[in-house]
């Protein structure tokens, strides 16, 4: 339920938050300030960018999260899609590829020939650790492997990975503007937001208009349905993991045990060894007889 608080600014990790913020086409000079950051070009490389938002249909059980993306078309015919994630999500790396496929095809219909092909960009900031890479931001291409020759410039794939700020080495090894938008958009502190809009113009504008949106009863009323959401998600994810776990524990400990009387160990050795009663003991010896 909405309650009024002078404190409350919305997170911008939160991606109903951020594809308010960096997909509506008012905010159009932030998206462009942003894609600069972290595509490592300058701003007349937008100068006609336009928002599209026709987000890609999800397909897999594990991608009905609600994800958000914000879809932008330059005016050469490059795709760029940037999408935030909270919740961590299984096989990234080929979800990516495949997402980004469906991107690249959308492009051309039947008949239609390869040149009509631009380039697709794929921006992805997680709220989660996906490479063992210590860098926040990965690039990724086609390249031959001994001799890195890139086979096409079509594919552009980023990750930049939230929780790595934390690295002690990563502001020494990555672009400095890149680790202010990250830092921006990772916390909820007013204090950290208000430091890093006085060391960056286009942060700065940023937090304005969260803070405008963020005064929004509406917009608030939906922020807050959506970290309830997410809440509720990670919640159940985090309730199949122990299931999991746990399942996992008994099924080692029984086979454990199996192994332990197929060797004639006492039961109660047993029963202490794999931390199961004497009852389930004995009657996996039932089922080995």
């Amino acid at each position: 339920m909405y309650s009024e608080n002078e404190d409350f600014i919305m997170s911008p990790k939160n991606d109903f938050a951020f594809k308010l913020l960096f997909g509506e086409p008012k905010n159009i000079d932030l998206l462009k300030a942003l894609l600069c950051a972290i595509l490592k070009v300058d701003k007349d490389e937008f100068w006609d960018l336009k928002i599209i938002n026709n987000e890609l249909q999800r397909q897999f059980l594990e991608d009905k999260k609600g994800i958000l993306d914000v879809h932008a078309k330059t005016k050469d015919g490059k795709e760029i899609d940037i999408e935030i994630q909270i919740l961590p999500t299984e096989y990234m790396a080929e979800r990516t590829l495949f997402y980004w496929s469906k991107l690249y095809n959308s492009q051309i219909k039947s008949g239609d020939s390869y040149d009509k092909l631009k380039k697709c960009i794929t921006i992805n900031i997680l709220d989660f650790k996906c490479t063992p890479l210590n860098m926040i931001h990965t690039t990724y291409h086609i390249t031959e492997d001994n001799t890195s020759y890139r086979l096409s410039q079509v594919l552009e794939i980023h990750y930049l990975e939230l929780p790595k700020l934390e690295e002690e080495n990563i502001e020494k090894n990555e672009n400095e503007t890149i680790v202010q938008w990250m830092e921006f958009i990772s916390t909820k502190n007013k204090e950290v937001m208000e430091m890093l809009a006085e060391r960056n113009n286009d942060i700065r504008k940023a937090y304005s208009e969260l803070q405008v949106m963020s005064k929004d009863e509406i917009a608030r009323m939906a922020y807050e349905a959506r970290e309830a959401e997410i809440h509720d998600q990670k919640t159940r994810m985090e309730t199949a993991r122990k299931e999991g776990f746990e399942k996992g524990s008994m099924r080692r400990a029984i086979e454990n045990a199996e192994n332990l009387l197929k060797l004639g160990v006492n039961e109660e050795i047993v029963a202490k060894g794999t931390g199961l009663t004497i009852e389930q003991i004995l009657e996996i010896k039932k089922k080995l007889l």
